[in-house]
């Protein structure tokens, strides 16, 4: 964070919530409030080997380190960035004779870097690592036995001739990162693949209707002697108009749930009651639990039983996809939205979420027509339910328009696309990846469907021969979580 960015928020005293941050100045959507870089960041244990431990993209051929043959970065320039945080670490590895867990290697490379810098407040930062709350008092008997075996596990690990800590203080990181462990994306922005601790974003406290959204810049390391070289970061960014003294929020949540659902997971993930305007309202809950209205109006029984047949269907289709039995999962959704549809609002938050399901695993399956008729659906329900600017809303639009276009729907398919871009260049950013790619389909679609109000015939002759010499894009294959969460909680 530069000293620009540090003088346009400060930390305040707010009320109930602890410490919290707000606006020295006015910004507007799409502004970047302030870029951070981690303070220290690890790969998940599971994607060691295909992720870059420096900038935590995806990529085909990783360079693997020739030292302690655990660390793979993209090539030299993301290996020698590694080399400050990773010399002890790899020799710690070496020692030890395997790596640990990612919350071991994540305590030992912020133990490295106080060992290294001291844990004041260094240069950018609002507050130490030594400040940050680590609710260690608020753990169950669970949680406490999981805090100790991490503790156990890092005293292993941790070489004898580095700095030494108290068993309190070792602790105080653990909790730390357990309720301020931030989500690391891969470049596409679709798969966690690390945690990582920014002390600065800590200190936006949660809205469920928030004016600001933290996404995760992987930055450009191709560019290294560029001004366009950018270092791994994350990014707040305004959603709304924000007037100088109003509070910056981000949410710890997906919106999609009602009040009561959302409340119990905050309470259960981060240890705190959340009274914003939306919970103590209930504002959209109506919409989330909507039942069909009009002359055929369902009993209040009859909505209880079909969101009880929801849920039991979600439970089977996780099921099966998790086994990758996708037309068994198709075969499900089909039955359930049988179901449903006489029966729940078009706003309905377990139709919703049987109508995403369908939709992206039909538009894996190459049934683009049916995939495109249930995206359509659902966004026109997510449209209703979340904020305009949001970024899973903006994902979901893009998703439907990308279906719409393999569909051969190209008015609604780039009318769609058009949507998405508009909200992700306020989320993400022109030069994210995923909006790079948004304006590649947007020129794309644009020019196909300036082809297709010429001519219509000759438009569908020259898809069909496109599609003959060329496979279709295929999606990719449908994924068995959601999209990334903003705190990384262990499981």
């Amino acid at each position: 964070m530069t000293k620009g960015e540090m003088e346009s928020v400060e930390v305040f005293a707010s009320e109930g919530k602890g410490r919290g941050l707000k606006a020295r100045k006015e910004f507007l959507p799409g502004d970047v409030i302030f870029a951070e870089p981690a303070y220290a960041a690890v790969v998940f244990d599971s994607l060691t080997h295909v992720i870059c431990h420096t900038c935590f993209k995806r990529q085909e051929r990783l360079h693997r380190c020739g030292q302690c043959k655990f660390a793979y970065y993209c090539d030299r320039t993301c290996q020698r960035a590694a080399w400050l945080n990773h010399k002890n670490e790899c020799s710690a590895i070496k020692r030890h004779g395997k790596a640990p867990t990612e919350n071991i290697r994540l305590a030992a490379r912020i133990m490295w870097k106080i060992e290294r810098e001291g844990s004041g407040l260094g240069e950018g930062c609002l507050v130490s690592i030594d400040d940050l709350q680590n609710h260690v008092d608020s753990l169950g008997e669970e949680e406490k036995k999981e805090l100790r075996a991490d503790v156990e596990g890092f005293l292993e690990f941790w070489p004898p001739q580095s700095q030494q800590f108290g068993m309190q203080y070792i602790s105080h990181i653990f909790g730390v990162i357990n309720c301020n462990g931030f989500t690391l994306s891969d470049q596409r922005g679709l798969q966690a693949v690390g945690v990582g601790i920014f002390p600065n974003l800590c200190q936006a406290n949660h809205d469920c209707w928030p004016n600001c959204t933290v996404i995760f810049n992987n930055g450009n390391h191709e560019a290294v002697r560029s001004m366009f070289h950018t270092q791994m970061r994350i990014e707040l960014r305004a959603l709304s108009k924000i007037s100088p003294g109003d509070e910056l929020t981000v949410s710890y949540v997906d919106f999609l749930n009602v009040s009561e659902e959302r409340q119990k997971q905050l309470k259960k993930q981060y240890y705190f009651d959340c009274t914003c305007e939306h919970c103590k309202k209930h504002i959209k809950d109506d919409l989330m639990l909507a039942a069909k209205e009009g002359e055929s109006k369902p009993s209040a029984e009859t909505v209880k039983e079909v969101i009880q047949f929801s849920k039991d269907t979600l439970e089977k289709i996780n099921k099966a996809r998790m086994e990758g039995l996708y037309h068994e999962v198709v075969k499900l959704c089909r039955e359930c939205l049988k179901k449903q549809e006489p029966v729940l609002g078009d706003t309905n938050i377990y139709l919703l979420r049987i109508l995403s399901i369908a939709s992206e695993v039909l538009s894996y399956l190459q049934m683009f027509e049916e995939a495109a008729d249930y995206a359509k659906r659902m966004v026109d329900g997510y449209l209703k339910i979340y904020h305009p600017n949001n970024a899973q809303l903006g994902m979901a639009v893009m998703r439907a328009g990308v279906t719409h276009w393999h569909a051969g729907l190209i008015e609604a398919g780039h009318g769609l696309i058009c949507k998405a871009y508009a909200i992700l260049l306020i989320t993400h950013g022109p030069s994210h990846p995923i909006t790079k790619d948004l304006e590649v389909m947007r020129v794309q679609t644009e020019m196909e469907l300036r082809m297709f109000q010429q001519n219509e015939y000759m438009y569908y002759k020259m898809r069909e021969a496109a599609l003959k010499n060329q496979k279709i894009q295929v999606m990719p294959e449908p994924s068995n979580e959601a999209s990334p969460s903003l705190f990384h909680k262990k499981e």
